[in-house]
């Protein structure tokens, strides 16, 4: 069974009743962020159940020693962990004397959890009776801003209901805190100051090893009557915290409330120096608009936001809470506005996986952020890639790759491999071809052709160089070919000839060869630069086409498909159909080794070459990968239901691609994988929003012009999206009677509407 706790709303996330087992779940589902830092939605108040506190700071990270393989050479010394940072929500109640802790009270009523995703807040309000018999409402309302990024706020209001009471509260923040991920147990953060200066603390602290430099701050007051308490009754600390105290005597029916500002201030932004007189400038400034006005601005920030990324679907309250919430957790976690940061696949939600950055970026995310946003941003995504070639060069080299052959990583923080799993790290090297592929798709969306001639061709050098290196020529195919290898599917290790990476092997090479002769005729400064830093030859990019015009490509002459790998019809071919639903999902079930040899698909794989490159193929061959394929793939990849959705709906296969959207936007929300507690899979949300506008709104780029083949699931009355296509802002609405286009902004543009043309001006 799937959770289904969570109201169905078309702009909240809801959650009624308290209920101690879904804490963990729902401290993942009411997650904020801006794009610099975010949270859990772990409670303010202590809390004595059991909870999984995170607070994270975008680009922030320790080095954890790798604890298995170090000894082998290539493999990578360290796995990034995303950091659990300082705690500054801290607020610590008392009524009479008594610590208010839910774990504690007893008759909790009212309790309701809201993430209003329209206006970027987040709100929980309840009643409970204290342990010495006092009832008690509370509201804490809380946002991270989004545009002083910096800073948080929150206002925690609390009214005794059947007696006068004294509320004492405790605003502190907290150095003293552990990661939930370790390999080691090892200590992650130093702490080098302690102070306050009247209602204002600071903790100054510097990562281990990375030394990052950050300072946690925060400065809160006391509002009772209307009047508004700025000097603390008393002051507590210690060695790794620090607080104030807020004590009021209020009487029953009567409210009082703590406002509390916080976050930090990084020397990734600021002098080291200085931090301290960076968060006080911070707090100068937002002090001095307010709690409500800072609130105004959010509702603001993110109507902006909306008015350019919303998805609407009329019919079908579900499927529309799904996609917001997908868009946005997407626009917390990134928002562009810095070069160095990337999309980490749980944002800040959770530990789990360590590192930034992911295949996952080129493959599922850029698309969401180059229609929504601007293709500026998508650039930063590529050049953040360009910025780290010298790192995939290193990467290559340790595994004994030469000549300029670069490997991005699979997963990195600083453009270094970190990720330690042998079959992963090593052998899961399409994501090699992502990254190239994400310069083509980037290319041909926006027609700006400045990235190759300026970075991107350098990036497909070193990757041209690293395919060409790692393959073998095979006497007995008469062929070259690719061994050990995992392809997207990590359900099988260790194969040769994963058809998807040999697939978008060749693509890469045959891609390359073509941007060098683009460049040489169209930007030849740019081609001689390139040759003379790269010692680019003639002898090497005629071996290039060599092995692209040679490479082996497994195929079964009896199913009339592409084979995942060289053995795949040697396993004992159970579909998922006939599978025990009690031994779903697989991997929490079943041995490592009993995954390995099953015919068990993770995630598409042969189809998510089919996905990439479809003009390749043939609606009929498409149809065929598709139900061979599809009936041995679990989906036990957050990457998985996306493709399938857009696939489907490409056959016409409504009802399926409805099922795979409605898996893929509400993966979280429902808990398909029974893991949401670990924190939210974010990159593959981007996923959820193509399976809207390339799946059932049949997006795509073909001759360089905008197309589109609209579909409508039958649970549907209409849906509508805006996508930004080289510099025109296009609406595109979907009813039972058909499509509709307007141009919100930009000049006349042709497009195609089931292959036919049509002339749009605004």
């Amino acid at each position: 069974m799937n959770q289904d706790y969570i109201q169905p709303n078309p702009w909240s996330i809801i959650e009624e009743g308290f209920d101690k087992e879904r804490v963990k779940s729902s401290e993942s589902l009411f997650s904020i962020g801006n794009g610099a830092m975010g949270q859990r939605a772990n409670f303010e108040e202590s809390y004595s159940g059991a909870t999984f506190q995170g607070s994270y700071i975008a680009g922030v990270y320790y080095p954890d020693k790798t604890r298995v393989g170090w000894w082998k050479n290539g493999y990578p010394e360290y796995f990034a962990k995303v950091l659990n940072a300082p705690n500054w929500i801290g607020i610590d109640v008392s009524i009479d004397g008594t610590p208010l802790d839910l774990a504690t009270c007893t008759n909790i009523k009212n309790f309701k959890r809201e993430l209003n995703m329209k206006e970027g807040w987040y709100r929980r309000n309840f009643r409970a009776t204290t342990p010495n018999n006092i009832e008690i409402e509370v509201t804490a309302t809380r946002f991270l801003s989004l545009s002083h990024d910096e800073v948080g706020a929150i206002k925690f209001e609390v009214t005794p209901l059947n007696a006068d009471a004294e509320i004492l509260f405790k605003p502190y923040i907290d150095a003293g805190i552990t990661n939930e991920d370790s390999n080691w147990d090892d200590k992650f953060w130093n702490t080098t100051k302690v102070e306050s200066d009247k209602n204002r603390a600071f903790i100054e602290s510097h990562t281990m090893k990375t030394h990052f430099n950050v300072c946690t701050f925060m400065q809160a007051y006391l509002i009772h009557e209307d009047a508004l308490v700025e000097k603390p009754s008393a002051q507590s600390k210690e060695e790794l915290t620090i607080g104030f105290e807020f004590a009021r005597k209020a009487k029953k029916g009567e409210k009082v409330s703590l406002i509390k500002y916080g976050g930090y201030t990084v020397d990734r932004n600021h002098d080291a120096n200085k931090l301290i007189e960076a968060a006080n400038t911070t707090l100068d400034q937002v002090s001095s608009i307010g709690f409500d006005a800072l609130l105004e601005e959010q509702k603001k920030a993110w109507a902006s936001i909306w008015e350019m990324s919303d998805i609407t679907i009329e019919g079908d309250v579900k499927a529309q809470q799904g996609i917001r919430f997908n868009i946005f957790q997407l626009n917390q976690t990134y928002t562009g506005t810095d070069s160095r940061l990337n999309i980490g696949p749980k944002g800040f939600t959770g530990e789990k996986y360590g590192g930034s950055t992911y295949w996952d970026t080129e493959a599922y995310c850029i698309p969401f952020y180059m229609a929504t946003k601007n293709q500026e941003i998508a650039r930063k995504l590529l050049k953040y890639r360009y910025n780290h070639l010298e790192k995939a060069i290193e990467n290559a080299g340790k595994l004994g790759f030469k000549n300029g052959a670069a490997l991005y990583p699979m997963v990195t923080m600083n453009g270094e491999e970190c990720h330690n799993e042998w079959e992963i790290t090593f052998e899961e090297i399409h994501r090699n071809g992502a990254i190239a592929y994400a310069i083509f798709n980037y290319t041909r969306y926006t027609q700006d052709y400045t990235y190759i001639p300026e970075m991107g061709l350098e990036v497909l050098i070193g990757i041209a160089r690293f395919w060409q290196q790692r393959v073998n020529w095979s006497a007995h195919q008469n062929k070259y070919v690719m061994l050990g290898v995992t392809g997207p599917n990590e359900y099988e290790n260790n194969v040769n000839n994963n058809w998807y990476t040999n697939y978008i092997a060749k693509w890469c090479l045959d891609y390359t060869l073509e941007q060098l002769e683009y460049v040489q005729q169209e930007h030849p400064n740019d081609y001689k630069r390139v040759l003379e830093k790269t010692k680019l030859t003639n002898d090497e990019t005629g071996l290039w086409k060599k092995v692209a015009d040679q490479m082996y490509f497994p195929y079964s002459e009896a199913h009339g498909i592409y084979l995942q790998q060289d053995g795949f019809l040697d396993k004992d071919l159970v579909r998922v159909v006939d599978l025990d639903p009690k031994e779903r999902p697989i991997n929490q079930h079943w041995s490592w080794d009993r995954i390995l040899r099953s015919p068990y698909i993770k995630q598409a794989d042969t189809l998510q070459g089919f996905y990439f490159f479809e003009d390749h193929f043939t609606n009929e061959e498409l149809e065929k990968h598709f139900d061979f394929y599809e009936s041995y793939t679990v989906h036990e990849s957050s990457l998985s239901p996306c493709v399938h959705a857009i696939q489907a709906a490409k056959l016409n296969r409504m009802d399926q691609a409805y099922t795979f959207y409605l898996r893929t936007s509400r993966l979280d929300l429902d808990d398909y994988n029974k893991e949401v507690e670990e924190g939210l899979h974010i990159t593959s949300m981007a996923g959820t929003w193509m399976s809207i506008v390339e799946g059932f709104g049949g997006m795509r780029i073909k001759d360089g012009k905008l197309s589109f083949s609209p579909h409508i699931p039958d649970q549907w009355e209409m849906y509508s999206f805006k996508i930004n296509f080289r510099n025109r802002v296009i609406k595109i609405t979907v009813t039972k009677d058909g499509p509709k286009f307007d141009i919100d902004k930009g000049e006349v543009l042709e497009i195609f509407v089931n292959d036919s043309p049509m002339t749009l001006s605004a």
